[in-house]
């Protein structure tokens, strides 16, 4: 049970990387649109936002608007590493 939520925590930490790296080469995960003149998502970027949107969109409502720079996946990625893997290996062991 240990490997399945070790495994499970490293596939979350993996995606929300993937998808923050996404958000800044949009080109590589998205299509260019001839009539909007930007990127849309693609089907890999779409399928990283629907599954790590769940994990950060709480983290991103209780922080201040006013930030330049959504912080929400760093802190995301701390709390996860710091105090959700330690307490799920303490009450599975």
């Amino acid at each position: 049970m240990e490997v399945i939520i070790d495994r499970t925590i490293t596939v979350f930490t993996i995606l929300i990387f993937v998808r923050v790296l996404s958000s800044w080469i949009p080109m590589i995960f998205g299509q260019y649109s001839q009539v909007t003149m930007f990127f849309t998502r693609g089907p890999v970027a779409e399928f990283l936002f629907t599954v790590t949107e769940p994990i950060l969109a709480p983290i991103r409502s209780i922080m201040p608007r006013s930030m330049m720079i959504d912080l929400s996946p760093m802190i995301a990625l701390l709390l996860i590493q710091f105090l959700v893997r330690p307490v799920l290996l303490d009450l599975v062991a």
